[in-house]
């Protein structure tokens, strides 16, 4: 059976074959392949049930495709030459399998919807994967919140020295924000299955098929409502994009902050030599590149979102051939996320926290606000008591003395409110055991965030 294009009748000319392979899409739609035959399999029942072909030729097709689908699951699928995308070398072989009949699977249905289901089935079929390494990352950081328990650390915005903290709450800071990524991935699932099969090119298809029963039969929730705006609707891919940008975004801001604080000037955390590359000259470096190579590919990810809404932003209604660079960012973003995630979860569990370096990196002025706080528990008005903490600073500063090493009556020259029980305010544990509101960084805050945690996660396995 000769391989020509499916719209080859109209032409007269061969394609050119620069045109061909700029026009070829099987080098990367050949990943829904699996995903083209299942559409394929549900489109014959839906005709079949329509009386568009007989119960023998059902059988025969499906059949067919049955035999492909295990072809594929086995590898042993070929793509040739000519196939000039998934859908057509599918179609090919299905002819090769049961001859001319293979020609009554398209009937009633255009690469247009046939393109857009294949496409909504791959994301269904692969946001479980991303979702579970997510969980598995949240699981990596909970772990260390417990394990990390008893450590503090300094807190800081500005990326200056600003309140102490326990280690364990600045691990669970970064699990909130994977729970709104997760969150995100679940809503788009729900966007995403909304079946285009049964539109055609872009009218509607003229044959009477149960387009409910065939996104049952997929796994879809319902069928598009207008067949126009199914075959062009690439909202689910851009918005996958944008969840896996904010996702990387939320991977880098923590891999920023685990490279500071694994350097020397910090020299909070070490990491595994297994999660560490060296220098090509220098033999006493430990670099944290998985980490770096996070931070760089956030802006990748960044790019394939803006990449696609530039593609889109400019499109008339219904299909153009635009739309096909649509999966290769889908997929380049997918496969980003899932080779990092493991690793970063990976590093997570393996590094090594420096308890004494964070505790002895907590100074005196990091209490300043407690010393307002002292302040407003003997009836100072909190802004005076803020400006009377600050003069209590710039003393310290001024004399070149810790906060607690200035005398009583140092600090009674600055306000006479102050008593001999003010140096109980440098206490870093105490100041984080007050903060004890939800979401705080007192023990106990942190062990009920730990315990939510913990329960959202069980809940998801």
């Amino acid at each position: 059976m000769t391989n020509q294009p499916l719209w080859h009748g109209r032409f007269a000319n061969k394609t050119n074959d620069d045109a061909f392979a700029l026009n070829a899409s099987i080098s990367f739609d050949i990943r829904m392949a699996e995903q083209d035959v299942r559409g394929s399999i549900a489109w014959a029942e839906a005709i079949y049930k329509a009386d568009v072909i007989t119960a023998a030729e059902h059988t025969q097709i499906q059949a067919g495709l049955l035999q492909i689908e295990q072809e594929i699951l086995s590898q042993a699928f070929t793509v040739k030459p000519d196939d000039e995308d998934i859908h057509s070398a599918v179609e090919r072989r299905l002819g090769e399998i049961i001859g001319t009949l293979s020609g009554k699977l398209h009937t009633g249905r255009s690469r247009n919807d046939q393109v857009a289901t294949d496409f909504r089935l791959w994301m269904l079929d692969h946001i479980p994967a991303l979702d579970a390494a997510l969980v598995d990352l949240q699981s990596a950081l909970v772990e260390r919140a417990e394990e990390d328990f008893d450590t503090i650390m300094p807190g800081y915005t500005h990326l200056q020295r600003a309140q102490p903290i326990l280690l364990s709450q600045w691990w669970l800071s970064h699990y909130p924000p994977l729970k709104r990524d997760q969150a995100r991935l679940q809503e788009l699932s729900r966007r995403v299955a909304i079946l285009p099969l049964g539109c055609g090119a872009l009218a509607g298809c003229p044959y009477p098929v149960d387009r409910v029963a065939l996104s049952e039969k997929l796994g879809f929730a319902k069928p598009a409502m207008n067949s126009l705006d199914a075959v062009s609707n690439r909202d689910f891919a851009a918005e996958f994009l944008f969840v896996a940008a904010m996702i990387g975004t939320h991977l880098s801001k923590l891999a920023e902050q685990i490279i500071l604080f694994t350097s020397a000037e910090f020299g909070f955390f070490e990491l595994d030599d297994a999660y560490s590359t060296g220098s090509s000259l220098m033999p006493q470096k430990k670099n944290a590149d998985p980490f770096e190579l996070t931070r760089g590919k956030a802006g990748t990810l960044l790019g394939y979102l803006t990449g696609l809404m530039a593609t889109l932003k400019g499109l008339p209604s219904t299909y153009d051939k635009d739309l096909q660079e649509d999966k290769v960012p889908v997929f380049a973003a997918f496969d980003t996320l899932i080779a990092m995630l493991p690793v970063i979860a990976g590093a997570l569990r393996t590094l090594t926290v420096k308890p004494a370096r964070m505790e002895a990196a907590i100074d005196t002025n990091m209490m300043a606000t407690d010393l307002a706080d002292y302040l407003v528990e003997r009836g100072v008005p909190f802004r005076e008591a803020h400006a009377i903490s600050g003069e209590v600073v710039r003393a310290g500063i001024d004399k070149q003395k810790a906060l607690d090493e200035l005398t009583l009556e140092e600090y009674k020259e600055i306000n006479a409110v102050f008593d001999k029980d003010v140096y109980a305010v440098y206490d870093a544990r105490e100041s984080i055991a007050k903060r004890a509101a939800i979401g705080g960084t007192a023990p106990d805050a942190v062990k009920a965030q730990i315990v939510r945690a913990k329960r959202e996660l069980t809940s998801k396995n």
